[in-house]
């Protein structure tokens, strides 16, 4: 039998990875969400996509 894999149990398998550039403010704002939301920088940026792909349909 084939040994299970270790690790966190997820939703969604996320192995894709993007990359942005951004400049000090913004990189400010997104530490200061993620502390005072108590989640991950990954987490607030998905959450910001999800925002504004719901808000094309308000349009």
């Amino acid at each position: 039998m084939a040994a299970k894999k270790l690790g966190r149990p997820t939703d969604s398998l996320k192995d894709k990875e993007i990359r942005v550039r951004a400049n000090p403010e913004t990189i400010r704002k997104l530490e200061e969400c993620s502390k005072r939301l108590n989640t991950s920088k990954s987490d607030i940026v998905r959450r910001g996509i999800d925002k504004m792909y719901d808000d094309l349909d308000k349009n």
